[in-house]
């Protein structure tokens, strides 16, 4: 294991919507012995709403700041030694903060996904608030890219198996 997740044993999965960090995160946690977490479910289950709500009522800068928070948290648990991988949301590696949060508290990897397959897999999806123009979904995508292309090592998903994602991270010399 690289001496970065002796001391803060943390695997940060970033990437756009629709990648995969929620699927392949749990399969890696649980090959790891790990704990899982994902960012969205911490803002969803912390607020009592769907990140629909938050971003309607709220706006997104108060969603930003109900990320950073929620990474925080869960940055804390992995600075007293308790290993987790935490799905992070499309945007969260964006804020200055959270990139350095995750950056100086484990391993980034990003789910780099073409934007092919993210089309397919969130068409007819009405749960995120970002893709509802495809237009500035597909601008946001390519912005993106050069944000996400600034983590510790990427992986290419090239379908739908999330455990070909899963040996992928495993075969990375991190561990």
């Amino acid at each position: 294991m690289i001496l970065k997740l002796k001391r803060t044993p943390g695997i940060f999965l970033v990437g756009f919507m629709g990648c995969g960090k929620s699927v392949v995160g749990p399969r890696l946690a649980a090959r790891l012995g790990w704990s899982f977490a994902d960012t969205d479910e911490d803002i969803e289950r912390e607020a009592h709403a769907t990140i629909n709500e938050i971003f309607d009522r709220l706006g997104e800068t108060e969603f930003r700041r109900l990320e950073t928070e929620a990474i925080q948290r869960r940055v804390k648990c992995i600075q007293t030694g308790k290993p987790m991988v935490l799905a992070l949301g499309g945007g969260a590696f964006g804020q200055p903060q959270n990139f350095d949060l995750v950056e100086n508290n484990g391993v980034t990897i990003w789910l780099d996904c073409p934007l092919s397959i993210i089309h397919r897999r969130l068409e007819g999806s009405t749960n995120r608030p970002l893709a509802r123009d495809r237009h500035k979904f597909d601008l946001l995508y390519y912005t993106r890219r050069e944000i996400y292309c600034r983590a510790d090592y990427s992986v290419l998903i090239t379908g739908d198996d999330p455990e070909a994602a899963v040996e992928a991270i495993l075969a990375l010399p991190i561990l």
